[in-house]
């Protein structure tokens, strides 16, 4: 997860303040958007300098949070679209059996939904849990409800905090540094309880006459 830490954020600030002050909240929207299908972008960082600019009056936080929102489970869906509709093909070039694929479906059947919400929190899985749940053939129904759930969570953590706490949003982050260990460490885990599933899977194939 790439948060800016205390010490770099007014120089992020400062780096966001002139696209919004120029592109608006179309910057914002932009930028998360395309985040949320794959494209490395900090849109988490500009939706933090958005409300920091909200919490002076420059912007409506109404309009921020609404806005980020959107972006991002409009995002995560196209990413979901692309995930389903050339996922497995593009995952049959690489190698991956078809057999492990059946095994990350199931695997989604049962854990998918905390999967997407977590994710949200976690830079790099942020911008590929949908196109991995697509992929993986998790019900689009379920994956909307997830991820809009995720995204609210997301957007209500650092927009609304970050407008809230205004000046001290230092104190935040502080104690988001405590706790951010335990937060990477369950996406860790999560990865490594799937990456043991399939082995045991595989180890199952293999023993079979």
């Amino acid at each position: 997860m790439d948060m800016p830490d205390a010490v770099a954020l007014d120089h992020y600030l400062q780096l966001a303040e002139p696209y919004l002050d120029r592109y608006g909240l179309g910057a914002l929207f932009a930028t998360v958007f395309v985040e949320g299908f794959g494209v490395p972008a900090p849109g988490q960082t500009l939706m933090i300098a958005a409300a920091l600019l909200a919490a002076r009056g420059q912007l409506s936080i109404t309009a921020v949070l609404m806005l980020a929102w959107f972006a991002a489970v409009l995002g995560d869906n196209l990413g979901y679209v692309i995930g389903r509709t050339g996922g497995h093909r593009l995952a049959l070039r690489l190698g991956v059996r078809r057999s492990h694929l059946k095994r990350v479906h199931g695997f989604f059947t049962r854990y998918g939904g905390g999967i997407v919400m977590v994710a949200r929190f976690i830079d790099g899985l942020r911008q590929l849990n949908g196109i991995v749940a697509g992929t993986a053939d998790m019900p689009w129904w379920r994956f909307f409800a997830y991820n809009a759930l995720g995204g609210g969570l997301w957007v209500g953590l650092w927009g609304y905090g970050a407008y809230r706490l205004g000046q001290h949003l230092d104190a935040l982050l502080t104690a988001f540094q405590r706790f951010e260990p335990w937060i990477a460490g369950a996406g860790v885990g999560g990865v490594l309880v799937l990456v043991l599933y399939l082995l045991r899977g595989r180890g199952r194939e293999a023993g079979r006459p």
